[in-house]
């Protein structure tokens, strides 16, 4: 279950933090060609193309669900579901590397321009995450600035951890803390903070 906090939001702050990731990420999509996209990124089983093919379909299920929500309506994050979202990503991980990163940025400036354009009241309607639990609109904002900021890291293209935002870290950081102790063992994680253990293995996020 995710952490209250989430739920809070500063639009105005959100949407701009969001943007500024996505022309941090553009910075990097310069230096790809056609070998990097094919070359692998850090997460096991991934490539580069991998991974920027899944910020793609991300940003267009943001696009898709804010649109529902302006409408009244409530639609999966990912048409089909899991198996949807990983087909969509094996038919795009192997095009060119322009092919991938003018997908990638057109589906960013949608994004950017959806969350701009998006009435008031609008951010206090209900969506649907990823795993069907319902949640403010206002969550788009902070989940999608944050999957730009794990993702682009995840490339392995010279932007890793240590440049995420202040903010993000601000943010979030006490929400994943508060998470620690239901993916793992309390006892070897309340070992490890008094210096009396190794740290212990994390049963993966998400």
């Amino acid at each position: 279950m995710r952490g209250e906090n989430e739920g809070m939001s500063d639009i105005d702050g959100d949407l701009a933090a969001c943007a500024e990731s996505h022309a941090r990420l553009h910075q990097t999509l310069q230096e790809i060609d056609d070998q990097t996209v094919r070359a692998p990124s850090r997460l096991p089983g991934w490539t580069v193309g991998h991974v920027l093919t899944h910020l793609a379909r991300n940003a267009d299920s943001v696009v898709r669900r804010l649109a529902a929500a302006a409408a009244g309506e409530l639609v999966d994050q990912y048409p089909g579901g899991p198996a949807g979202r990983a087909a969509e990503i094996e038919a795009g991980h192997g095009r060119s590397a322009a092919e991938i990163i003018a997908d990638l940025v057109a589906a960013d400036h949608a994004v950017d321009a959806a969350f701009a354009g998006a009435a008031p009241g609008v951010w206090q309607r209900t969506v649907r995450a990823g795993n069907g639990e319902l949640i403010p609109a206002t969550q788009l904002l902070f989940s999608r600035w944050r999957e730009v900021e794990v993702h682009h890291a995840d490339l392995g293209l010279g932007y890793g951890w240590q440049q995420w935002p202040d903010g993000l870290v601000a943010r979030w950081l006490p929400i994943l803390l508060g998470e620690l102790a239901g993916r793992t063992d309390e006892r070897a994680l309340m070992a490890w903070t008094l210096g009396r253990a190794p740290v212990p293995e994390l049963r993966p996020w998400g």
